[in-house]
């Protein structure tokens, strides 16, 4: 038997618009509820990041919510972990990773209830590390999804592979990154997949495979794909005895856990080369690329300033000030500000200075915060300073956007 994994990554940005997020829920999420209903043989591992999750409720589409809800409860569709906000974990601090990660799951317990049971965990655009997955382990989840670029050793078919950190073991399931963007970018129909899927499984007794991509892809990126591929797809395997789809989880019941090398650090954008140079996440933190690198250095003063509100909040007005500081923050790790700052691929000027909005946010108010404790006065004069050095930062981030 073949067993097929699909997994949707569903999120969209804090910066997102009302049209666009409506948009979107009419061509992909509305549509793609649907297909699995009409097919109660379907299965599909889910990531909702936390922040679509709650968009999604406020802005008038929890019926997107309830149904995938209902779906969680029938057994057709398991959730997977992330972070709430989609921050590029390995590339901020541990603490503040947790905390991602922990507003992920109130937010979707809130929502989903005892459908949400998640036992994996989606990282943001597949970034992973050692450092990261361990975090994720020491959190209670038993496994983590990564890009197929990111396996050291034979690919796995047939085995789950699962290796130590320094919070325990955890187990990896690889995407196939071929297959998977070949679907992406409408390089094969549900017939030429079903073939594909059935080479891969030529010979050999059970095997799996697993294919994860953006939910957005389907209806939204590429109209009606979610009739055309998706259900296409669950239509011609429904009475198979060759290839079955599962959610990923139930691929632990049927296949043996072998002790592996752990992956490369990398994402699911990230080359071969790339991970040779070390390069491991470029399309959000690339040496070479002057915003990024300021990008990171605005948040880095950001971070160290929310640390010095967080330190000592030691009055009403102050703890306003850090709350509202430490609300603004969660947003402004939101991943979309750094991948739109990759001139001669991706470039948006509006979402790069949204995200930096977000950054000036945080600071202003952790600094009203330094500024209305009791801290010694020279205290709050050289925390001002990071303030200015944060401010003339941003400056220049946008004289690279403006030039």
């Amino acid at each position: 038997m073949i067993y097929w994994a699909p997994l949707l990554h569903f999120y969209q940005p804090p910066t997102q618009s009302h049209d666009v997020l409506a948009k979107i829920c009419e061509e992909s999420y509305r549509p793609l509820v649907k297909v699995f209903k009409e097919h109660p043989e379907s299965r599909i591992t889910i990531n909702m990041c936390g922040v679509l999750t709650e968009m999604l409720g406020i802005h008038g589409y929890g019926d997107v919510v309830t149904g995938l809800r209902e779906l969680g409860k029938s057994g057709q569709v398991e959730f997977v972990e992330s972070a709430k906000f989609h921050a590029i974990l390995p590339l901020i601090p541990k603490k503040e990773a947790r905390r991602q990660i922990e507003l992920n799951r109130l937010t979707n317990l809130s929502f989903f209830k005892n459908s949400y049971k998640p036992k994996g965990f989606f990282l943001p655009e597949m970034c992973y590390s050692d450092e990261t997955a361990s975090i994720v382990r020491d959190m209670g989840y038993e496994w983590v999804i990564v890009s197929g670029i990111a396996c050291q050793g034979k690919w796995p078919m047939d085995y789950v592979p699962t290796f130590k950190l320094s919070s325990g073991a955890i187990k990896a399931f690889f995407r196939d990154d071929i297959v998977s963007n070949m679907i992406s970018f409408k390089n094969l129909d549900a017939n030429g997949f079903v073939s594909n899927v059935k080479g891969l499984g030529k010979g050999k007794e059970d095997v799996y495979i697993i294919t994860a991509m953006d939910a957005e892809t389907f209806g939204h990126h590429i109209r009606d794909w979610e009739k055309i591929f998706l259900g296409a797809v669950y239509e011609i395997i429904e009475d198979s005895e060759e290839i079955k789809v599962i959610n990923i989880s139930d691929l632990l019941k049927i296949f043996p856990a072998v002790k592996t090398r752990p992956p490369k650090p990398s994402s699911w954008s990230t080359t071969n080369e790339e991970i040779i140079a070390g390069n491991y996440y470029p399309l959000w933190n690339t040496p070479h690329n002057s915003v990024h690198r300021l990008q990171w250095e605005h948040m880095n003063i950001c971070l160290e300033i929310f640390q010095e509100a967080e330190d000592k909040n030691d009055n009403d007005r102050s703890q306003l000030f850090f709350n509202t500081a430490r609300e603004t923050l969660d947003t402004a790790l939101h991943s979309c500000q750094f991948w739109w700052a990759n001139k001669g691929r991706m470039w948006n000027e509006n979402l790069i200075n949204k995200g930096l909005i977000l950054q000036e946010e945080a600071v202003f108010n952790a600094y009203l915060s330094v500024a209305n404790s009791k801290r010694r006065d020279s205290e709050k004069k050289k925390c001002y300073r990071k303030v200015i050095a944060a401010r003339y930062i941003a400056g220049k981030i946008r004289d690279e956007i403006l030039s």
